[in-house]
């Protein structure tokens, strides 16, 4: 295994080299998919140290019996330098154990890869849209967009590190009637810097005070022009540069948390291009859309419902429930019929879409990927789409929820709750559960030094490593790979576990499921912070070993790996390694 490549790496080369060995023998037939052959850790680290699944997903294609085929395996891979040891188990999986030396190899190339220790090949530079946030364009950031923001951030990066180009996009709802309402609101603030005493804000309108500073603009741009005009004069005007201010201030809140999108699309714009009709049009040439009529909605009785004929997109042929209209009788698109052109227009430039979305809006995935799935497959296959749910944040402090002040409306700004805690703190906590899992956000633990919060745990544990670094240097010290062969049992354990990193990065990038670089960082950590812990007790395990020039060389290069590692996982999750604590 050469310095700079991981064994996880290797042993999928030598996988591959001991099935491309049975079928040069005759005993495998050629051409067989290899595409689930995994190669990972065992759920149970007594089974062993890697296992792999080619025999139980091969056999059957080959006509083989899966233990017969793990035998005929388990014989080449024995012949691999640095296996201890390959057994089966159960019907056909292969446990690998691993020498000491092919470990302190893989420690050595963490320190060859540095920064790209875990990068992987694997999306072979396939592009994925990836769309998150994509909040009304109606007032500032609040933290029920925030989880929403961060995960698709990380996922964004993750895919990249994994070998995918990028697209970071965020979609501006900014055709709907809630962008109408929003230039009503900015039109009471704009008469109030004229110096007209508007009272409290109307109900149904925005009241944040985050309006004030528009009305202000409007007013030193346009006098009192607008003041007693009609709204149809000044509707469009006040909603542009509403919308634009809004932005603006969105993108502003975003920076706060490290949030960058690489594309804004409007939603205004794509309907004046007319890609709402070039949909509608491909649907019909392709009998995905007719015109036909809703069924009564239940609980409703013929007296209060009136049947309306409606372009329908037929996507129960898709598995959804029922067909769904892509035009209101208004003749105006539905939010459904302008997504679809949406996703169509993202498909064109893009291998693969993701969605980040609210909980709130589950009901409406099966039918948006029932027209991905329609649009994008009707002369091949069908571009991936796949939909992640984020679940609302609970603000907690002292046990109860929390509130903040009112200068957006009724909501806590994320910018708020950055200033509070930090920009580190918010990210991390935001993957500290899975996203379609509730999360309560309690002010007061997230900055708690303890074990129990997994920010600081992690933050601690490269702090920890730079503190001993830098201890060690001024007794004069320092990290060195000539004698790794005395790292004993407990120091291989963290190797091990360090060496889960590569395949974490592969799987979460498929699962899309940034949440798991953030579990991986957390048990890291746990490891070292508990072999820091046995040096409490006993003397001789400690870093710095002061009558020992040798083992303390060692063990400084292992814990300068182990923080390589911790700024790797970080730098996925948007969050920085601090130096100290």
């Amino acid at each position: 295994m050469t310095a700079a490549l991981t064994i996880h790496a290797a042993f999928v080369g030598h996988i591959a080299a001991a099935l491309d060995a049975l079928e040069a023998a005759g005993t495998l037939p050629g051409g067989l998919n290899r595409a689930a052959v995994a190669v990972e850790p065992p759920r149970d680290p007594s089974h062993g140290d890697l296992a792999t699944n080619a025999a139980m997903v091969l056999a059957k294609p080959a006509g083989l019996n899966p233990r017969a085929l793990a035998e005929l395996l388990v014989a080449e891979l024995t012949k691999v330098p640095g296996v201890a040891s390959a057994e089966i188990a159960g019907p056909g999986f292969i446990n690998l154990r691993v020498d000491a030396a092919a470990w302190i190899a893989e420690l050595r190339a963490i320190a060859a890869l540095g920064g790209d220790y875990g990068r992987s090949t694997m999306g072979q530079g396939s592009t994925v849209n990836v769309e998150y946030v994509s909040a009304n364009p109606t007032g500032p950031m609040h933290m029920g967009h925030c989880r929403g923001a961060v995960v698709g951030d990380a996922l964004a990066t993750l895919l990249e590190f994994a070998g995918h180009k990028v697209i970071r996009e965020y979609y501006v709802n900014d055709a709907g009637a809630q962008v109408d309402v929003l230039a009503r609101s900015v039109h009471v603030r704009y008469r109030e810097a004229l110096g007209e005493a508007v009272g409290d804000i109307p109900e149904g309108l925005y009241p944040g005070e985050y309006l004030i500073p528009v009305g202000q603009a409007l007013a030193a741009e346009f006098g009192d022009k607008y003041a007693k005009a009609p709204e149809a004069d000044w509707l469009i005007p006040f909603r542009t540069r509403a919308v634009a201010a809004m932005l603006e201030m969105i993108k502003a809140d975003l920076a706060l948390l490290g949030i960058h999108h690489d594309l804004f699309s409007s939603e205004a714009e794509l309907q004046a291009a007319g890609k709402p009709d070039e949909a509608e049009k491909w649907l019909r040439a392709h009998d995905l859309v007719y015109d036909g009529q809703l069924e009564a909605p239940k609980g409703k009785t013929p007296e209060d419902w009136e049947p309306v004929e409606l372009p329908l997109f037929r996507s129960t042929k898709f598995g959804d429930d029922q067909d769904r209209p892509i035009k209101k009788s208004s003749g105006e698109w539905t939010y459904f019929g302008a997504d679809l052109a949406y996703h169509f227009q993202k498909a064109q430039s893009a291998d693969a879409l993701v969605d980040i979305w609210g909980a709130d809006h589950a009901g409406t995935v099966k039918r948006i990927k029932a027209a991905v799935a329609a649009m994008t497959g009707a002369e091949g296959k069908p571009t991936p789409f796949e939909v992640k749910l984020v679940q609302m944040v609970q603000l907690m402090k002292g046990g109860q929820p929390f509130k903040m002040s009112k200068r957006a409306g009724n909501f806590v700004t994320l910018a708020d709750v950055v200033e509070m805690v930090g920009k580190d703190v918010v990210r991390f906590t935001m993957l500290t559960r899975k996203p379609d899992a509730q999360m309560d956000f309690d002010f007061d633990k997230v900055v708690e030094a303890s074990k129990d919060n997994p920010v600081f745990y992690v933050q601690y544990a490269h702090a920890r490593i730079r503190s001993t670094l830098r201890k060690a240097a001024a007794e004069g010290f320092a990290p060195g790979d000539a004698a790794l062969e005395l790292l004993g049992e407990e120091e291989l354990g963290l190797i091990k576990l360090a060496a889960q990193f590569p395949r974490l990065v592969e799987a979460a990038a498929v699962a899309r499921e940034p949440h798991r670089v953030a579990f991986f960082l957390q048990d890291l950590a746990a490891a070292f912070h508990g072999y820091w812990n046995v040096g409490n007790d006993r003397p001789e395990k400690r870093f710095i070993v002061a009558q020992d020039a040798a083992i303390t060389s060692a063990r400084l290069y292992l814990a300068t790996q182990i923080g390589q590692l911790v700024r790797n996982g970080l730098a996925l999750l948007g969050v920085e390694a601090v130096e100290e604590m």
